[in-house]
């Protein structure tokens, strides 16, 4: 097994120290199939299987079958190694052309109008984009009545900073239907505004959200 190995030498612990690209193919491999065989290591059958399969280029396209055909090799690890073979591909092969692009506070209000001009409660959600001003994630920071106090800056930026976001829209419904900005609307919008300055993610606009019909708080000058 891994633990048989020095501490240091373990691809586990070189994984935890310097990151995962420090680790070979087949200590990589060796981390998923984790246990060897009682003539082999575990760094041992995953090199052979590399070898079997001649490197990574046909090993991705190995079946379970084929894999299983491996002595040393069970159902139990040949899953995981292809869950995350499937799991790489997957990956490579996202493609964020599609995301939703916003270029205009009438984009944005497209974007969240169906969902947001019915709801009984105020919903204060941030949308987070990237610098082409696509939409990477929604999220909806917190419901009930806006209140400076409560729309804390922390909250809306920390989904910013864990995905890098360029820019943030902040938007809120106002459940009367009559979007027109109130006092604490332009106080959060402006305390907001200088919280990104600061951390260096622009506040692109504050939307309210009426009954079909919006109003941007940068168009009305408070941004």
């Amino acid at each position: 097994m891994i633990r048989d190995f020095p501490k240091d030498e373990r691809p586990r612990e070189r994984f935890i120290h310097s990151g995962p690209e420090s680790l070979s193919n087949h200590e990589l491999l060796a981390l998923l199939l984790r246990t060897g065989t009682k003539e082999e290591s575990v760094l041992q059958l995953a090199n052979r299987l590399l070898t079997e399969f001649e490197g990574l280029r046909l090993l991705k396209d190995a079946t379970l079958d084929e894999m299983t055909a491996i002595k040393g090799i069970g159902s139990a690890k040949a899953i995981l190694v292809l869950a995350a073979l499937e799991l790489g591909r997957r990956v490579s092969n996202l493609n964020y052309d599609d995301r939703y692009v916003i270029r205009s506070p009438e984009d944005g209000a497209k974007y969240v109008m169906n969902d947001m001009r019915f709801l009984t409660q105020e919903h204060f959600v941030t949308l987070y984009l990237n610098t082409k001003n696509q939409v990477m994630c929604k999220k909806t920071v917190f419901i009930g009545s806006l209140n400076a106090s409560i729309v804390h800056p922390r909250e809306v930026f920390k989904e910013a900073l864990r995905r890098s976001a360029a820019s943030i829209i902040c938007i809120h419904n106002h459940p009367s239907g009559d979007p027109a900005p109130s006092r604490e609307d332009i106080d959060v919008t402006r305390r907001l505004n200088e919280c990104g300055k600061i951390l260096g993610i622009d506040l692109l606009d504050h939307l309210i959200i009426g009954e079909n019909k919006f109003c941007s708080l940068k168009e009305k000058g408070y941004l």
